[in-house]
């Protein structure tokens, strides 16, 4: 519910944008395109930062972190100038649908490259578990959906993970502007460090996105062995 009240004023507040890019004669699915590129933009900044920059450097994370967001943005946009303009199609809702799964592998991918080339190995492997859990919330629902179920339950959707994703690459470049370089470490075992910042809740995602997954399984059973 507080969800859906953060949206619907996230959207009140997008509307001048959404009566701009109307006039434009922008349609949803350019919007949906423009997203999408966005954010192959924001996964080839982490390929150059793993090819060109330094480990413990925040900055390619951080400038991910911005792209990031702005493809976000425009992940919001389509939807809203589509009901707004009165272009809602069916094949807009099913491309709109396809572009998001391609854009969440690609972000991951990035993710994953950069964090590898820099031996954040376990990190990379959670970005990976991560990108299946988000996969397989998205096909849960679609998979309900196509045998006439609605399955729009769990906390972590696409929404949540693209907001948590892009905050936290920007808290790591905030904590280390402020903080400088740490190390925690007991025992001689290195516990935390700045990219910690970035990539616990990397961690948390590939819990969540699939414990989100397994909701909707749980959820589909239910209704189903009730009809």
């Amino acid at each position: 519910m507080n969800w859906n009240r953060i949206k619907k004023q996230a959207y009140n507040f997008l509307d001048p944008l959404i009566s701009l890019l109307a006039k434009m004669g922008l349609t949803p699915n350019i919007i949906t395109l423009i997203g999408f590129f966005i954010t192959i933009l924001a996964s080839a900044v982490l390929i150059v930062g793993a090819e060109k920059g330094q480990r413990g450097d925040p900055k390619y994370i951080t400038m991910f972190g911005v792209v990031l967001l702005l493809a976000g943005l425009f992940d919001m946009l389509d939807g809203q100038l589509a009901r707004k303009t009165g272009k809602m199609t069916v094949f807009g809702a099913f491309f709109d649908s396809i572009i998001d799964r391609y854009s969440e592998m690609i972000m991951f991918f990035g993710i994953a490259y950069y964090l590898v080339s820099y031996d954040y190995f376990l990190s990379g492997i959670f970005a990976f578990i991560a990108m299946i859990g988000s996969i397989m919330v998205s096909y849960a629902r679609a998979r309900a959906e196509g045998l006439g179920y609605e399955c729009k339950v769990g906390m972590m959707q696409r929404p949540e993970r693209i907001l948590l994703i892009g905050i936290s690459a920007l808290l790591y470049g905030l904590v280390y502007s402020v903080a400088g370089v740490f190390k925690i470490k007991v025992d001689g075992i290195l516990l935390f460090e700045n990219i910690s910042v970035f990539t616990v809740p990397i961690f948390i995602l590939a819990i969540l996105t699939n414990y989100t997954a397994y909701q909707r399984i749980e959820y589909c059973r239910k209704i189903m062995k009730e009809k």
